[in-house]
């Protein structure tokens, strides 16, 4: 009963790249659209929040 040898160097570098790959895919989520996606995107949030602000309530 012998334990596997491990090079913990190799698995932080590893888990460092699956960390960076991780963010990297975020990121692409969040910056890689094109301006027509960012402007429907921006438009659909305006629209909602005039209709959550035409349902306020004035005191």
């Amino acid at each position: 009963m012998t334990a596997e040898i491990v090079n913990l160097r190799r698995i932080r570098k590893e888990k460092a790249r699956a960390d960076d790959k991780r963010a990297a895919e975020a990121n692409r989520a969040a910056f890689g659209r094109t301006k027509a996606e960012k402007s429907v995107t921006k438009a659909a949030k305006d629209a909602a929040d005039r209709k959550l602000d035409g349902h306020r309530r004035e005191d």
